[in-house]
């Protein structure tokens, strides 16, 4: 098994508030005798969950060969043959014996979409899903927020470090996402706002509003825009990489702007871009137009 692929599982594991919320939705969603479909199963965590509260069989799927070959070892370990069954490929593709009362996924990537969870479990739920059968999580939203860094990240290249000028180095910033795991909260200037909405039950249709408008609700020191996700699986659990937690396994989504004083009245228009089909994936290729009115001043 690829070693990055492993030390990513290994961080997923370990994100505590990740596992808690799979497992709290889990508890619920679950009844004993349940079909439980495991869709992008890894190293079959979720499964596992599913068994643990009753599921009578679950069919883990990953597309991943490499990542597969290690749940079957996981699987013949637990002497878990007769309840858990692995399926390898594109879960869009599979057909499966039985229908499931039960979906399950962890496909949310740093922005939200980029994994395409939405899609898939809408494939998965058209033919595989009984009527009234239950989504987790069901719900998969995708913000963008105005911030100024604290002195970390983005915000270090500024014009006082120490009494000294950092600041030329914002020219040499290419327009390109980063990644970013907070040390310490940021200070939002606009209100987080949705720019994709996903339902993912296949039942009710998603809003996309990927141009949106940020207006300044306080005043500072405008050093890019953020995006992150919520995940909703119960009407009290849900699951956000923003602001980060110890543990999280999930970065968020930065586009980096030139310092820039606004004032509340101010506002950003932005537009979110997906990357070419083939490389949506890519988080880091998903881009930002970004333009800044200002407030006449008197």
């Amino acid at each position: 098994m690829d070693q990055r692929l492993l030390l990513m599982h290994q961080m997923m594991l370990g994100d505590a508030p990740r596992l808690r919320a799979y497992d709290r939705a889990l508890e619920e969603a679950v009844t004993p005798g349940d079909v439980v479909v495991d869709v992008g199963a890894g190293l079959l965590a979720l499964s596992l969950l599913a068994l643990r509260h009753g599921a009578e069989h679950v069919y883990a799927v990953e597309a991943d060969p490499a990542t597969a070959a290690a749940a079957a070892r996981i699987i013949e370990a637990n002497d878990l043959k007769g309840r858990l069954t692995l399926v390898t490929g594109d879960a869009r593709t599979v057909r499966l014996p039985r229908k499931a009362d039960v979906l399950v996924s962890e496909m949310m990537g740093n922005l939200g979409p980029e994994e395409e969870m939405a899609e898939v479990l809408h494939v998965i739920a058209r033919r595989h899903l009984r009527p009234g059968g239950r989504v987790v999580p069901r719900r998969l939203r995708t913000w963008l927020a105005a911030a100024e860094f604290a002195d970390e990240g983005w915000g270090l290249w500024g014009a006082d470090f120490y009494g000294y000028r950092l600041d030329p180095v914002q020219e040499l910033v290419a327009p390109a996402a980063q990644l970013h795991f907070f040390q310490r909260p940021p200070r939002l200037l606009t209100e987080p706002t949705v720019v994709l909405d996903q339902t993912l039950d296949g039942r009710s249709p998603s809003r996309q509003t990927l141009r949106q408008r940020l207006p300044v609700t306080t005043p500072g020191r405008l050093h890019a825009v953020l995006g992150f996700f919520t995940a909703d699986f119960t009407d009290d659990v849900t699951l956000s990489n923003f602001p980060s937690y110890p543990g999280c396994n999930w970065a968020v989504w930065v586009w980096p702007l030139r310092h820039t004083d606004v004032a509340e009245g101010d506002e950003l228009s932005v537009a979110l871009r997906r990357p070419a089909r083939r490389d949506v994936r890519a988080v880091t290729g998903w881009r930002l137009e970004c333009g800044l009115s200002r407030q006449r001043r008197s």
